[in-house]
């Protein structure tokens, strides 16, 4: 099971950090990833980490802004999300792929978070 946390509501210009709790005791088996969901849109593609956290991988749209990182030791990972614009605003979810390597799909995630709304004000 995966517990999305961290989201509220934030001026332009400011920051949130997301986290994500997994249950079990295989987390490092696993990549992970964050999409995000706006009202009326597909859910898209925002940070994805590999097992190990050797390697990240960022939608265009964040790149520069947010960070993706994981704690293997505490079955958890994060969103570091700097530098927010009113077009963040969305439905933030964690999911995770019992491969070792990243996904930018959703279709690619077999297992996801119940999602933490972040609501960005201008």
């Amino acid at each position: 099971q995966l517990q999305a946390s961290g989201g509220g509501l934030v001026q332009a210009g400011g920051s949130l950090r997301l986290s994500c709790a997994a249950s079990g005791r295989t987390f490092s088996a696993y990549a992970m990833g964050w999409f995000r969901q706006a009202p009326g849109k597909e859910r898209e593609f925002v940070a994805t980490i590999t097992w190990s956290g050797g390697s990240t991988y960022y939608a265009d749209s964040v790149k520069g802004r947010f960070t993706i990182s994981r704690d293997n030791a505490k079955n958890t990972v994060y969103l570091q999300m700097n530098s927010l614009k009113p077009e963040d605003t969305a439905v933030y979810y964690c999911a995770a792929r019992r491969v070792r390597g990243g996904a930018t799909s959703p279709s690619d995630y077999a297992y996801w978070g119940q999602g933490t709304l972040v609501t960005v004000s201008s």
